[in-house]
Formats: structure tokens, sequence, C-alpha cells
């Protein structure tokens, strides 16, 4: 499907080593540290943080955040992620949905993007708290284009139904690597194809709402296994797709296997467009929740309503 494309790729030799199209600019601006600053005060946790996303200078200081709810500690220990991890986290902060819907309608934001950490311990997983914190934002801002990032969940369909009754606008739930690396990027405890389940489901439960997923590569995959990942994402009926290039977060972490070149990524986008994605952001500094991308599916939704 790819013709054989495998564009040059840099593969490190050093620890920490990077090509030069992965360089940004380090954050500073006046929004961005207003929009820490809000966060700090209502004791709110944003992905761009805890995931030390390398957009976060970008997006931050041109108004756009992700903010991650039910605490910033996960029950699950993926080997590509930078979030803190443990058995039993704190408490769910019963403020937190009210909190997080006031600094959305304050900021006046047009989209916005809520994630969360997995709480495996917790009866419902958290999908109460979280359908929550859709209505009070749905409530306070009710111009406010809504996208989640879920858990998976463990597959339950009664608990995804609580969160796809909230009615965001978007839900996500990421297929992260292929099918053959899911272990040991993922946490054992999730799967590559509870994730093609939980896609499936939310279209079953609430067809007009809008799914999407993504993709990390660098962990030494092949172009043929990303492209069939494409394909099982488009079979589930996923309507949109990022494609970004894994960093490692600490020396803990899985190492990079190689950083793909960008044209690379552009063979990607081309291929996931032909499957039928309404969009595909595919780039070295894409990552799941991305400024262009939540542009374009504003622009989607607007044509659509």
């Amino acid at each position: 499907m790819l013709s054989g494309l495998r564009a040059p790729s840099f593969i490190p030799t050093r620890p920490g080593e990077k090509p030069p199209w992965l360089k940004v600019r380090l954050p500073g601006s006046e929004r961005y540290h207003e929009i820490k600053r809000v966060a700090r005060d209502l004791r709110l946790s944003t992905v761009c943080e805890e995931a030390r996303c390398p957009n976060i200078g970008e997006c931050w200081g041109g108004g756009t955040a992700t903010f991650m709810v039910m605490g910033d500690t996960c029950t699950r220990g993926c080997r590509f992620c930078a979030v803190k991890t443990a058995r039993r986290p704190g408490p769910l902060d019963p403020e937190e949905p009210a909190n997080l819907a006031a600094t959305i309608s304050g900021m006046a934001l047009d989209y916005v993007v809520i994630t969360s950490v997995d709480r495996d311990d917790l009866p419902d997983q958290g999908a109460g708290h979280f359908a929550a914190v859709i209505r009070e934002t749905r409530r306070a801002a009710p111009k406010t284009r809504i996208e989640v990032l879920i858990p998976d969940f463990r597959g339950d369909a009664d608990l995804l139904a609580q969160v796809t009754a909230a009615r965001p606008d978007v839900i996500a739930q990421n297929l992260e690597t292929v099918e053959r690396l899911t272990h040991p990027v993922r946490d054992a405890k999730a799967g590559y194809r509870t994730t093609l389940d939980v896609l499936h489901r939310i279209k079953s439960q609430a067809p007009s709402v809008l799914t999407k997923s993504s993709l990390m590569v660098g962990l030494g995959e092949q172009p043929a296994e990303m492209a069939q990942a494409m394909v099982h994402l488009r079979e589930q009926g996923v309507d949109f797709l990022t494609i970004g290039q894994y960093l490692q977060p600490t020396p803990k972490h899985l190492p990079v296997v190689e950083f793909i070149h960008p044209d690379q990524f552009a063979a990607y986008e081309e291929v996931g467009l032909a499957l039928g994605f309404a969009y595909v952001a595919s780039g070295p500094l894409v990552r799941s929740s991305y400024k262009a991308g939540e542009y374009f599916i504003a622009k989607y939704l607007e044509a659509r309503a």
C-alpha cells in the first residue's frame, strides 16, 4: 500500500540525539504563563505538561490546552508514557468538573480537549466522573466544541455508555502502535483489539459522535504494519487520525528505535486519506491533541451542523 516507500530515517547513536527536524522553541509567551497560572490555581492537570508535549509553547501561546482529569497519577504503566503511575492513586476531586468547566468558559475556548488517566482502582473506572466533566463543560460553555480522549474502561460497554450519553463532539481512544508492538509498548491491561472494540462501540452507541485515534512511530514498526493499523481503524468507522514521532520521556522508558523522516510521515498521510479518514495529521511533532487537527475538526463540525 505504501509502494515500498521507506524514507531515510535518523537512527540515534547517542542518548538524547535527535534530528534537526525535531527542534522546537522554548515556551515563554504571556498567554503560555497565564494558562499555566490558571491550571495551578484551580489544581487542574494538563496533559501538555504531564506527557511533556513538545508543542506546549505553540499551543498554550495560541490559547489551546488539553486538560487531564481524574488526577495526575495513572493505574497503568505504559512504557512510552511520562505520566506517574500507582496502583491506588488519590481520591477524585468532586469539584473538578465544575472547576474545569469554569476555566474553559472563562477562557472562551472554541475547542477543548479533555483526557484522563486510567483509574482501574475505581468501581466505575472513573466513567461517571468523566461524564460529569463533559456535562458541566457543556453547561458552562455551550458554544465550545468538546473532544475527549478516554480510557478504554476495559471494554465495558455500560461504562462507555456513560461517556457517550454525555455527547461530546469527538471521542478518541488511541491505538498507540501497531499490533505486533502493543506489548510491551502499552500496559498489559490495554489491548489492540480492546481499543478497536471501544471505537466500534462508540459509533454503535452514538452514531453522530465523531471518533479519533492516534499512532506513534519510531518504535520499530514497519510501513506495512502501519497501513494495516490504519485499515483496522477505518473498519471501525474512525473519522480522524493523528500520527507522530515517539520521543523517550526518561531513560526508564522505551528507547527510540529511529526518528522517522518527514517524507515518510507524508506517505502515511497519503495512505490514510486514501483509506477514507476525513483528516490525517501526520508529522514528527504531531500529537493526539494537535492544534491544526483541532482547527480542522472544528470547521468540519461547523460544516456538518
